[in-house]
Parts: C-alpha cells; structure tokens; sequence
C-alpha cells in the first residue's frame, strides 16, 4: 500500500453539451498540473514538497465531465468505441497517473451515467451509477447499475459513487474488516464521489460527505463542479477530502482558467492508526442489501 498517495481534484466548469472543448480544456490542465515541477509545503498536512510531476497518483474530473448534467442521449458513446475512453488511456499513459469521472455511455440499447477509473497502463474499471436522480428525470433516460465494484490502485481500495449515490448510506457501507496492523482484509479505504451537485443543496452536500467518511472509517472524497450548466443551474463546488474523523483535510490549491485544482495526500499510517485505535467496525450491524 503507497504510504501516500497524492490525489487532484479538478473543480471547474464544464462546456454545455461540447464533449470536444471539455477535453480539450482537460488537457491543457494536465499539461498544467502535471508539468510544474515547482514543490510546495502545506503546513498541517502529508502533503510535503509536493512535487505535480513525480507524486500525482489520481487525477478526479466530475460527473459527466465531457457534457455537465444532461439528459441527451445523441451525446452518448458506445462501450466498444468510445472515444473518451480511448482519449483517457492516451492521458494516463502519457503522464503516468491514474483519472476518473464519468461520461454517457450506450451499451446494449441502455444508457448509462457510468464512471472509467483509467490506469496508466490502459487497464480500466467501471461503475454504473445506481441512484438515478429522478427530479431531473435521470431514471427515465439511463439504467440503473447493479453492482458496486472495489477499485484497487497502488494498494488503496477505493470505492466509486456519483452524486446522487451520496444520498443512500446502505449502498456505501463499508463491509470493512483490518488486521492487527491496521491493514483492510476486507472493504475499502476511499469512499469517492464525482457530482453535479447544485448549490441549491450544498447543505447536503456538505454534510454528507463526511458522514460518510465517519461512518465508513474510511476517507472520502467529494468532487463537484461549479459555474452554471445550460439549463441554469448553479454549481459551487465546496469540493475536499474527508478523514475517517470527519475532518477536512487542507489543500493546496492552483488557479487554472476558472478551474480549481485541489491536491491533497492521503495517509496509509493515519488510516490504520485511526482503525486500531477507534475499531467502531466490529460493533457494526449485519444486514443484506437486496
């Protein structure tokens, strides 16, 4: 397990429905972030002469990052031929990192709010978005996933979920079990959210996130977007890294063309100190989700 793994959350605004200028964009903030060889300290953090060049592990981009929140499935890609899936093992390859985020992807006649977690040497996972947000009708255009997949990067379990999945703690619970080093045998150590989340419910938001990281002995990580989408719904990011405490964790943070990059570390030692220390685990409740 990486002692430290180094985490960017890329918080910006999205181009309405332009899947080409949102890549584009990207690209010029990875050619940014992963090129400034300029090392930086962040007091009260893991985060030590933070060099962008040799310590990004992951990149984060948010939901549905190559349109914002829409419904249209004309924008949809198939599986087989996905060009954005294609474009993200040309960007983990050439700056050896890992990205993540989701797009609209057409499989089999479905649609689906599905998430690439992309690895520097083209290998890739998947996760189907579950709860679908039935106020702007998401359930009526997409199908639902039924599965909920451990990624596993560098050591780290990591946990996918998208927006409105932040809602449903039963989905997210953490089956976790460790050694007596602290070490998971069992569940995941990063519980990660990408979202279109709109101002309007940044109380939710905010409250959510880490509740779950409390809950789950786990991190959690929220990445949302901010400006507005074409149908006029304001986004105000508040994106951040949660200890299993429910603390924020600090960031250092890079202005890149209305887009926030935000980078943290996260900490195998702390999290496996928290976990023998605090083993709220073993007194959790069983129950089967169905």
């Amino acid at each position: 397990m990486k002692p430290l793994l180094y985490i960017s959350l890329l918080q910006g605004n999205l181009f309405w429905e332009n899947p080409i200028q949102n890549k584009k964009h990207f690209e010029e903030i990875f050619s940014s972030l992963l090129t400034n060889n300029q090392s930086q300290k962040l007091p009260n953090s893991n985060i030590e002469d933070f060099d962008r060049t040799n310590n990004a592990d992951i990149v984060v981009l948010p939901e549905m990052f190559t349109t914002g929140f829409t419904m249209n499935i004309d924008l949809a890609e198939n599986f087989k031929q996905s060009s954005t899936l294609n474009w993200l093992k040309e960007q983990t390859k050439k700056y050896d990192i890992a990205i993540t985020g989701s797009i609209i992807i057409e499989e089999n006649n479905k649609f689906y709010n599905r998430l690439f977690f992309v690895e520097p040497n083209g290998d890739f996972q998947t996760y189907d978005k579950k709860h679908l947000f039935r106020m702007a009708g998401e359930h009526k255009v997409f199908s639902a996933g039924k599965q909920l997949p451990i990624f596993e990067y560098k050591g780290w379990k990591i946990c996918p979920q998208i927006c409105y999945d932040l809602r449903f703690p039963v989905f997210s619970r953490n089956d976790l079990m460790v050694d007596e080093n602290g070490i998971a045998t069992s569940g995941y150590d990063i519980l990660l959210y990408v979202a279109n989340f709109p101002a309007a419910r940044k109380l939710a938001w905010n409250s959510l996130l880490p509740a779950r990281a409390i809950e789950n002995s786990c991190y959690c990580v929220g990445l949302n977007r901010i400006g507005k989408d074409g149908k006029e719904i304001e986004y105000n990011g508040d994106s951040a890294i949660y200890t299993p405490k429910g603390e924020k964790l600090n960031s250092i943070t890079k202005e890149f063309e209305n887009t926030q990059i935000l980078s943290y570390s996260v900490s195998a030692m702390d999290l496996q100190d928290y976990r023998k220390k605090f083993a709220v685990y073993l007194d959790n409740d069983t129950f089967e989700l169905k």
